[in-house]
């Protein structure tokens, strides 16, 4: 079985390199509530020039290399800058970094998030709502199964509100 990822020390070394990102996929549900548990961190990054040089030195600092290649390639600029998933492994677990969701960039879904507090830092995630969208868009057997957990624990907090 897969280790979780330590998704509170990749959110703080991607914030204290100053990447620009929103947190996504389960882990933004985990953090809004849902009793889920993930192995992974997904983040979608916003793809500009600096941004693409602060997350290229995240990802050197954590030894990033993409997963499941037996050549161990370490992820570059080329990279990062292309809207796909890059699937990665680094020394604190799994983290897929994402130029896109779909036909969805950064700046599209910036708006849709909620700053919550890790540690002594806060972070972008998104929010439940779009998070549903999401993932009922993708239509992926994975993310259609999360779908009752998410719309539940949005149901919870709205009836807490």
């Amino acid at each position: 079985m897969p280790t979780p990822t330590k998704s509170f020390e990749l959110i703080a070394l991607l914030r204290r390199h100053q990447v620009r990102f929103i947190v996504v996929g389960m882990t933004a549900g985990v953090l809004q509530g849902a009793p889920a548990v993930t192995f992974d961190l997904d983040i979608l990054y916003d793809r500009d020039d600096e941004n693409v040089a602060r997350l290229l030195a995240a990802l050197r600092e954590l030894a990033a290399v993409f997963r499941g290649d037996p050549r161990q390639l370490v992820p570059n600029e080329s990279h990062l800058r292309s809207r796909g998933h890059k699937l990665l492994m680094t020394t604190l677990g799994i983290l897929d970094v994402l130029g896109s969701l779909g036909d969805l960039e950064y700046q599209d879904l910036v708006a849709d998030t909620v700053e919550l507090s890790i540690g002594d830092s806060t972070v972008s995630v998104l929010s439940l709502e779009r998070l549903i969208e999401v993932k009922a868009a993708a239509g992926r057997d994975k993310d259609l199964a999360m779908l009752p957990l998410l719309r539940a624990t949005l149901a919870r907090r709205r009836s807490k509100a």
